[in-house]
């Protein structure tokens, strides 16, 4: 089931270059193919045993039985989770793609291409495949911004290329010594027989190995300093690249943080925990005071997730604590998909704003709501959602961490806290001097969103809502992993 899960958005892909050039063809081949992968993905969320600690639906083959590299899939609840937004955000991506009228082929393939690298990284329980998968979505990426893209689009595909060739290396570099610091015996990749070994007492310099990845992951993620490629990115990459890249592309740093770093490395971890607090205060306020400087829309939204990517950090510099706190770690991850869904929905407004307007400069808007009322009330609700009103999942996410982290470090706590007021100040003034104000007269013949438009809007409000009103959907596939994961220390 998991290799279909990975695979059948690249079956897609192939087709694509089967199928000719019609654009129409093109676009229901990828739009058929995407929705057939979130069926499938729902059977699996559905199906998930939710009691169960351990991984479910292995799957496992000899890949390069010399240095004992599996082809391992499995799924735990953090997993599924990842996979279901993936998902989601894959058929988001096509629908808000449907004007794409440059060799449209080629697009919807390297989108379906990224769909399944992404599911790969999440997927994948053999460190080298992970690391393959990891690189994979790379080349995808750089071309789709390069191509597609608008403004200095090349400068940001290669910045992109760049920083993250550069966290890979750490990451390739930690995943060898790992591989090469066992008993010569009992080599592997395996990251479910890895988690039950204690690597601090097995391996020298675990501490260092821990390190390298913490930079990949921290790039990705990313964490101040190394987020400076991610607003180029988001403000050069067509929308539906936004979409992705602040859905699930950014969420594979956390995914890689709480897998690796905490499910492996749980000793380092703690060692490092002070750190981890103080760069995620630098996260959330520097990205908050960034963001009130923006006028951009799509770069205000980008250093917003800069920000809000700081309370995952202080999620988990709750392994600094005597007692590691799973409520942190549990939000932790919950901000993980929260964030994915509602940053994705901002992007998908702000790109529909842009596609009727020609322009994402805050100031010349004003009075687009009465034009264009679901677009609008899509941008308010991932708005209020975002600076974590009450009754959406980005409440419940951002509460989580504040609870579980307070007892730990309530200065960090309390300081990030303070983040989310600056949240309200920033995306409130984008929301009224975007949607309210008088109506400008230049905008008197806009519409509303087209029908891919409106079921892309409604498909990222559907859990936006249903998480911050009912959590436990989500909160009881996420525990028992996480309290696996985290009892290598507690």
């Amino acid at each position: 089931m998991l290799t279909s899960v990975i695979f059948i958005p690249s079956v897609g892909s192939l087709l694509l270059l089967l199928v000719g050039k019609n654009p129409r063809i093109s676009r229901l081949v990828a739009l058929f193919f995407v929705i057939l992968e979130l069926i499938l993905v729902l059977i699996l969320f559905v199906t998930f045993d939710r009691s169960t600690t351990g991984y479910s639906f292995i799957e496992r083959a000899n890949w390069v039985p010399l240095f004992n590299i599996q082809y391992l899939l499995a799924v735990d609840g953090l997993s599924v989770s990842l996979v279901f937004l993936n998902a989601i955000l894959g058929v988001v991506a096509v629908l808000i793609s449907w004007t794409i009228t440059e060799k449209v082929r080629e697009y919807f393939a390297l989108l379906l291409l990224l769909q399944t690298a992404v599911m790969g990284v999440f997927i994948s329980m053999d460190m080298f495949l992970f690391f393959v998968f990891w690189e994979l979505e790379l080349i995808p990426m750089y071309f789709l911004i390069a191509k597609w893209g608008s403004g200095r689009k090349e400068y940001s595909a290669m910045k992109v290329l760049l920083f993250t060739l550069i966290g890979s290396a750490f990451m390739f570099i930690s995943i060898i010594a790992l591989y090469l610091s066992q008993p010569v015996a009992d080599r592997t990749f395996d990251m479910m027989i890895l988690a039950e070994r204690d690597i601090s007492g097995l391996i020298p310099y675990a501490g260092l190995i821990s390190i390298g990845f913490l930079v990949a992951f921290a790039v990705k993620l990313p964490i101040f300093p190394f987020h400076t490629w991610l607003p180029d990115a988001h403000t050069d990459a067509p929308t539906a690249i936004s979409v992705m890249l602040a859905g699930v592309l950014l969420k594979m740093g956390g995914y890689g943080l709480i897998r690796i770093n905490a499910g492996l490395f749980p000793e380092q971890l703690s060692d490092l925990a002070p750190l981890l607090a103080i760069a995620a205060v630098i996260n959330v306020l520097y990205g908050a005071f960034i963001v009130v400087r923006q006028t951009d829309i799509k770069r205000l939204i980008a250093y917003s997730s800069v920000s809000h990517m700081g309370f995952v950090v202080l999620g988990l510099s709750s392994f600094g604590g005597s007692v590691i706190s799973t409520t942190a770690i549990n939000g932790a991850a919950l901000q993980l998909f929260s964030h994915g869904i509602i940053t994705a929905l901002l992007f998908v407004c702000a790109g529909l704003i842009y596609e009727r307007t020609h322009t994402r400069y805050i100031p010349d808007m004003g009075g687009l709501i009465a034009r264009m009322p679901l677009i609008g009330i899509g941008f308010i609700v991932a708005g209020l959602a975002s600076l974590g009103l009450p009754s959406t999942s980005g409440f419940v996410a951002e509460i989580l961490i504040f609870l579980g982290a307070y007892n730990t470090y309530p200065l960090a706590t309390a300081l990030c806290a303070f983040g989310v007021v600056l949240a309200a100040g920033y995306m409130l003034w984008a929301i009224q001097r975007t949607l309210f104000g008088p109506s400008l007269k230049r905008w008197a013949d806009l519409n509303d969103a087209s029908s891919s438009g409106k079921w892309a809007i409604v498909l990222l409000l559907i859990p936006v809502m249903v998480i911050g009103i009912y959590p436990k959907i989500l909160l009881d596939v996420l525990e028992n992993s996480l309290l696996r994961i985290v009892g290598g220390l507690a």
